[in-house]
């Protein structure tokens, strides 16, 4: 799998990161709508480590983008960017964490449970079966499941969605379990939240009220260790702000803003 995807036209001074771990491929509609008039990188992260991960991104910004770039990451994407600026500032002028993972680990606690509640009570049922599949290492269809967990976990998190388009390119289930296992780790430890001591571009996160991460994992904990932060919340918004019928239009205008 190519770990770059490219849009618009040189200079590339933006990239967009998608989540997962494990997932690449969801963020080309957010490439798309903003290559109008600028270049935007498209990272699909390969490696299945975490510290390989960070070095896969800081090669492809390197080689193949202009740096100081801004980094526009989504959930797991975001983490990831957090990381990287905290190691490299050099090159990159600003952050975007949309609907990031949390930065503590105590208020991760509830998020399972709330995906949960929000599924009908058969789609529950698959969703613990297809958990079990998950934390079987000798089960060959690991990647199925986590595909069809995902789009299960995309119904729950979502307040009133666009239809989606396919953009997942394939399913890692194995990168999934090898490099978020090495984040939650880190982040439990508080390692996670400590990177951003280093970081010294300025930090926008832009948040949905209906994410199942709840928005003071990511306003309350980075308010206190970055110098340069501002918190946007979106209203009837879930995961994907791009999807969201009513927080679609306001996402793309706090992100054009920020971009300049």
């Amino acid at each position: 799998m190519e770990n770059c995807r490219k849009y618009g036209r040189a200079p590339f001074g933006v990239a967009v990161v998608h989540g997962g771990p494990g997932a690449p491929g969801e963020m080309a509609p957010v490439a798309r709508e903003l290559a109008g008039g600028r270049g935007i990188l498209e990272p699909l992260q390969t490696a299945a480590s975490l510290p390989g991960q960070v070095a896969e991104l800081e090669t492809v910004l390197r080689e193949q983008g202009d740096p100081p770039l801004v980094l526009i990451g989504h959930s797991w994407g975001a983490m990831l960017c957090f990381m990287l600026a905290a190691g490299h500032p050099a090159l990159v002028r600003k952050l975007v964490l949309v609907s990031s993972g949390l930065f503590e680990e105590g208020y991760a606690a509830g998020i399972q449970a709330t995906r949960l509640g929000r599924l009908s009570s058969d789609e529950a049922v698959e969703a613990g079966a297809l958990l079990r599949t998950l934390d079987d290492p000798q089960s060959p269809d690991r990647d199925r499941a986590f595909a069809r967990l995902g789009g299960l976990i995309c119904r729950a998190d979502a307040y009133d969605p666009l239809p989606p388009p396919e953009e997942t390119i394939e399913c890692q289930s194995e990168i999934h379990r090898k490099v978020w296992g090495e984040a939650q780790r880190l982040r439990s430890r508080g390692g996670l939240l400590a990177l951003g001591r280093s970081i010294k571009c300025p930090v926008v996160a832009v948040h949905g009220d209906y994410d199942p991460h709840p928005a003071d994992g990511v306003r309350i904990p980075l308010s206190g260790v970055l110098a340069d932060f501002r918190f946007v919340l979106l209203e009837k918004c879930g995961h994907r702000p791009w999807l969201e019928r009513a927080a679609r239009d306001r996402f793309y205008a706090v992100l054009r803003e920020e971009l300049g």
